[in-house]
């Protein structure tokens, strides 16, 4: 039996008989482009993610993030191709709804929802590692308890919770600020650095070199691509403009500007600056050693070009890009939360509750803000987990969960190229989505093929595991999907009917009215 969801025009940020207030069309370009950037820690991942990379592909560093911002293009490409037709706050609920259908697309926003909770939990956690060592360093602690840093990370995320329920504006503004400022210290240091390089007046008698983009014979395709993982990891949240469907004064235009805009941002930052790192430290094997182990890069990099004080610096900055993150993990998963309820659930709910004050949906933010709360808790006092084991974990966890986003939303830019019957898009182009499947593909292959032993073990389970959960809810009850489907035939934008349960109808993209 085919289920019809005629398409109707409801403007957000107006009165609807059945769904209230809604989020207003507030946000500009560089709104939407603080969103990405926030959520992907430009300052926090080049700080961290380099030192994953080291031990598979040496000083080869700089060239696994050329490679991976590369891939990430391709899957990018998808976003924004998507994104020029469909928009929606639930972000890959739409653009893979409307492409591949309801059921797909509820797996994906189910899938990312658990990735952006996550990414809030390990963004806070960032901030309280760093802000555990900021503690010793400053002579506050001899030795900062384990516990501190949990409560570091609880600290983060209830001021991040409060912030994102203030204007949407004033917030994504302030991702900006306080990253510029961040990366602005970062391109100093940089700076720095190179002069004393070509001087050959570095401290370890380190000089400028090309090799850096040059592997060790005994690196091979397999070990590059391991270490082309952490480029993806430090990618992860550069899509989170998407989100912002609902709030944009012009979505189609914008999203795809500022999804491209964080990647090309993005990739220049992390390779130059993995370059700038590697070349500090120096090349031989025992200056990559001391590269691993140093507790943070550019803090290092800063007490040994300028001065002591200046690592302490770059600590504070990374505290606030992991603040900054954490911010953006729960705006961006509170949206998804508020689309994903506001189409499954006919009846009003808490979840769908928008502040007529602030314009947000305040009971998405806090509904995503006490489950990143409580699963913190969990990590710290239940299971006991050292707090540098639970950001492992986790961002692991996470990273699976968006390569397989990726593909379903790369699927969906092929099936929009090659067989949506839009005749205005370029069939050669899919090239483009076909080559992301592979890169993709092969990402994955690498961070489940060995499959990991010991407590690693679980981890892919443990991404599998929520990913079955969507997959179960929407084979099961045919109604969710319906109701979804239903709930997306009406948001804006979405002006293609998504499949609904029991129907194989193909049905055109209806005119837009104004």
């Amino acid at each position: 039996m085919t289920t019809e969801s005629p398409v109707q025009e409801t403007r957000l940020g107006e009165q609807s008989e059945t769904r209230g207030v809604r989020l207003p069309r507030s946000l500009g370009v560089w709104q939407v482009l603080g969103l990405s950037i926030g959520l992907m820690g430009l300052s926090l991942s080049a700080n961290i993610n380099p030192q994953g990379a080291a031990p598979v592909v040496g000083r080869a560093i700089p060239l696994t993030f050329a490679i991976a911002t590369f891939g990430v293009l391709l899957v990018g490409y998808g976003f924004a191709r998507l994104s020029q037709r469909y928009s929606s706050a639930g972000s890959v609920l739409g653009l893979v709804g409307a492409t591949l259908g309801v059921r797909a697309g509820t797996v994906a926003a189910w899938s990312l929802l658990g990735a952006y909770t996550i990414f809030g939990i390990t963004s806070a956690i960032g901030a309280g590692l760093f802000g555990g060592a900021l503690l010793q360093s400053l002579g506050v602690v001899s030795t900062a308890p384990a516990w501190s840093e949990y409560v570091i990370t609880l600290a983060v995320l209830i001021i991040a919770t409060a912030l994102a329920i203030i204007p949407a504006r004033r917030g994504t503004s302030l991702l900006l600020i306080l990253e510029a400022c961040t990366v602005t210290l970062i391109l100093l240091i940089s700076a720095v650095v190179l002069v004393k390089l070509f001087a050959h007046s570095a401290p370890g008698g380190q000089r400028f070199t090309w090799s850096i983009f040059k592997p060790e014979h005994t690196t091979g395709t397999s070990g590059l691509f391991l270490g082309v993982v952490f480029g993806f990891l430090s990618f992860a949240g550069f899509e989170a403009a998407a989100t912002s469907g609902s709030e944009a004064r012009n979505p189609g235009r914008d999203i795809p500007r500022a999804i491209i805009g964080t990647v090309v941002i993005g990739g220049l930052f992390y390779t130059f600056a993995s370059g700038i790192e590697v070349l500090g430290f120096g090349t031989s094997a025992k200056q990559l050693a001391d590269f691993q182990n140093s507790g943070s890069l550019f803090g290092t990099l800063g007490t040994r070009y300028l001065a002591s004080w200046v690592g302490d610096v770059v600590t504070v900055g990374t505290i606030i890009s992991a603040f900054g993150g954490a911010l953006a993990s729960i705006a961006g998963g509170s949206r998804l939360w508020y689309s994903l309820t506001d189409s499954a659930v006919d009846r009003p709910n808490p979840l769908v509750r928008v502040s007529a004050r602030w314009g947000t949906p305040t009971g998405a933010i806090l509904t995503a803000a006490v489950i990143s709360c409580l699963i913190t808790a969990l990590f710290a006092w239940i299971l006991n987990f050292a707090v540098l084991n639970t950001f492992t974990w986790l961002g692991t966890v996470a990273t699976l969960l968006m390569l397989v986003i990726y593909i379903l939303v790369t699927l969906g830019a092929a099936w929009l190229l090659f067989f949506s019957g839009d005749r205005s898009l370029p069939r050669r182009e899919l090239i483009i989505p076909l080559a992301g499947i592979v890169v993709l593909g092969y990402t994955i292959y690498r961070n489940v093929i060995p499959y990991p032993t010991g407590p690693l073990f679980w981890l892919p389970i443990a991404a599998g595991g929520w990913i079955l959960i969507a997959v179960v809810a929407v084979l099961l009850f045919p109604g969710l999907s319906r109701r979804i489907s239903a709930g997306l035939s009406k948001e804006v934008d979405l002006t293609k009917r998504v499949e609904v349960e029991g129907s194989h109808d193909a049905v055109p993209p209806q005119p837009t009215h104004s």
